[in-house]
């Protein structure tokens, strides 16, 4: 269920993330740590499709205009996505706690919390 992204030799493009289209919103979620809050979270009115992928490649989607969310409610660690955020962050995107706090790294043990990733549109603030 992967968005294939067409690329010519050579072909550059800016890094940024897309408006949400009238079709509605693309949200990405983890293939191996699905839980009942993500799936919840992600059936919110707005998001049309699905795709299953590894943490890194999900902001990638983001950056490339091929997605709009990334709810995660299970574990991660900052490595698994600090490289992905900061791509996110440099296309426009931003990462947020489901509160809507900014989400931070330097954490004593490197374990993230729950966060949601998203580019082109706040489903934080549009789902309050």
């Amino acid at each position: 269920g992967a968005t294939a992204l067409e690329v010519s030799a050579g072909a550059t493009r800016a890094l940024a993330v897309r408006p949400v289209p009238p079709e509605g919103a693309v949200a990405v979620a983890s293939h191996s740590h699905r839980d009942a809050a993500t799936d919840g979270w992600r059936a919110a009115p707005g998001t049309t499709e699905t795709s299953s992928l590894g943490s890194s490649l999900k902001f990638g989607l983001f950056a490339a205009g091929a997605a709009e969310v990334y709810p995660r409610f299970s574990p991660t660690m900052e490595w698994d996505t600090a490289a992905g955020d900061a791509v996110l962050r440099v296309a426009g995107g931003k990462v947020q706690t489901p509160a809507g706090d900014d989400f931070t790294y330097g954490k004593p043990d490197y374990r993230n919390g729950a966060f949601v990733a998203f580019g082109g549109f706040s489903p934080i603030t549009a789902s309050t």
